[in-house]
């Protein structure tokens, strides 16, 4: 689902000066007065009060596919202060009739451009969803067109993939050390205001510029605690949440990787039940040890000497990489019966893309924005939002990378293993803790990969309010557009406003 996006910045606002220009037939002093007063009264008026200027996006897609900036504060508790921009796009509904209002859509990350997302998205939507609503896009900012933000990272200072090693700990430790002075040094004071909760504000002027007395809402992966937060800070403002493949809001942070690696155990057995019984289909062993026994075999031989699989040299380190595949069982094994076979000598059928943790849009190297420009934001995000999350103690990290590569053998010391965070400076607020009766419907694979289905669990409970879809077998991360049963309750949801009479079990397809 790529969509290029134009390389020039895309339309930009009335300035607050315009904004009160009605004001000029007023004297000087009059004028001045009501300024001040109204500013005082509310003072992100000139915000909130905004005339987007419309444009079309690109000529890549229909002319309907419309762009605009807008101008927010940088610092909320300044919001006469620095500002910043916040990219936005919309598909109008179809039937103005039943029209109901926006929803804004978000693809996760952190760090994730949204601004295609209307195009992108919205053609897995309902024909019913996209008559009632303007599907809304936007990049958070600091992402793709909203101000982006950029540290200077190279190629391999964005690389987060660094397993735990005596002997290479401390060039990780001056890795993660690196990421947070260049980014302290390029961004400067700005970074402690890349944070979550003034997202979910730039959200709230972005309704409020839209004319809507409520937004709804589609998030996927961080996104669902982005409209969590939202839930939280704005609860009158919020009308239809739905929030795909959710993030436990009180492990987010250092958590959320930890998680993963708790998660990753399970699904790895499971795959091995599964491919036991396929062992005429992957030749990989006809019982479940046998099948443990030939991967950790292959990252021993690989870690002897490199396997070369497509072209592309794994060791043994790269293989346990890719320990995300192992919730798509399928694919898990086809990828891991060709390696053996390039390990043996032969040559296997071209291997397909190892499962990561991905994303509902890939990387946005179309867009004109700095290389590092998604890494260099999620870090500043996570790392503003949960400064305290993070021990400052090298040496933790060591032994909890130690522990976690024993308790987790696939990637236990990748998750727990030392980050930029561990010596970034603090956001502008403390992270926000999620709890409130907030109606929101969640809708949840059992084998997510990046967010884990005890995860979705944790967010349902916080949002005591909501209910939860669970696709019982369901593999991959994000529900949206693969599976029936889920998107019917979401689209009734959407359309109706009626949530589940209670929490909803859905199956996946068989095979």
């Amino acid at each position: 689902m790529s969509i290029t996006v134009r390389n020039t910045r895309i339309a930009s606002l009335i300035s607050v000066g315009a904004v009160t220009a009605s004001l000029s037939a007023l004297t000087p002093a009059t004028a001045s007065s009501l300024s001040d007063a109204a500013a005082a009264k509310d003072p992100l008026r000139q915000y909130t009060q905004q005339t987007p200027r419309w444009q079309r996006c690109n000529a890549k897609n229909p002319a309907t596919y419309q762009c605009a900036t807008l101008k927010v504060p940088l610092d909320y508790s300044d919001p006469g202060g620095k500002k910043t921009d916040i990219a936005i796009s919309r598909l109008k509904a179809s039937s103005a009739k039943e029209r109901r209002g926006v929803l804004l859509l978000n693809p996760g990350g952190p760090g994730g451009p949204g601004l295609d997302l209307p195009v992108s998205v919205g053609a897995d939507l309902p024909g019913e969803v996209k008559r009632q609503y303007d599907l809304t896009g936007f990049d958070p900012r600091g992402v793709g067109q909203s101000s982006p933000v950029s540290c200077s990272l190279t190629a391999d200072e964005q690389d987060l993939e660094r397993p735990y090693k005596t002997g290479t700990f401390a060039k990780d430790v001056e890795w993660a050390r690196t990421v947070a002075v260049k980014c302290q040094a390029e961004e400067g004071d700005r970074l402690r205001h890349l944070t979550t909760r003034n997202t979910a504000r730039d959200m709230d002027v972005i309704r409020a510029v839209l004319g809507e007395k409520k937004i709804s809402y589609l998030g996927f992966s961080y996104g669902t605690y982005l409209g969590a937060v939202y839930t939280q800070m704005f609860p009158r403002r919020t009308d239809r949440f739905v929030l795909d493949s959710a993030a436990d809001p009180a492990r987010y942070g250092r958590g959320m990787f930890q998680a993963m690696a708790e998660r990753a155990g399970p699904a790895f057995t499971r795959w091995t039940e599964w491919t036991a019984r396929r062992h005429t289909t992957y030749e990989l062993g006809r019982t479940p040890a046998a099948v443990r026994k030939t991967y950790w075999d292959l990252i021993a031989r690989a870690d002897r000497k490199p396997i070369d699989y497509g072209g592309t040299l794994f060791t043994g380190d790269t293989i346990r990489a890719q320990r995300a595949m192992f919730s798509r069982v399928q694919k898990a094994a086809a990828w891991v019966a060709g390696l053996k076979k390039a390990a043996e000598g032969k040559k296997p059928a071209p291997p397909g893309t190892p499962e990561q943790a991905p994303s509902p849009l890939p990387p946005a190297s179309s867009r004109d924005t700095p290389p590092d420009n998604e890494t260099a934001s999620a870090w500043a995000v996570l790392c503003a939002d949960t400064r305290t999350s993070w021990p400052r103690d090298p040496e933790q990290y060591r032994r909890d990378a130690t522990r976690d590569k024993n308790r987790y053998p696939l990637s236990g010391d990748f998750d727990s293993n030392i980050k930029p965070c561990a010596f970034w400076k603090p956001g502008s607020e403390p992270q926000t803790t999620v709890t409130n009766k907030v109606p929101v419907l969640i809708l949840q694979n059992e084998w997510d990969p990046a967010t884990p289905l005890a995860g979705g669990q944790a967010m349902h409970r916080a949002l005591r309010g909501s209910r939860i879809v669970t696709v019982a077998g369901g593999e991959g991360h994000i529900v949206n557009g693969t599976n029936p049963c889920a998107d019917k309750t979401a689209t009734v949801y959407l359309t109706t406003g009626r949530l589940p009479a209670k929490d909803l079990t859905c199956r996946a397809p068989a095979g």
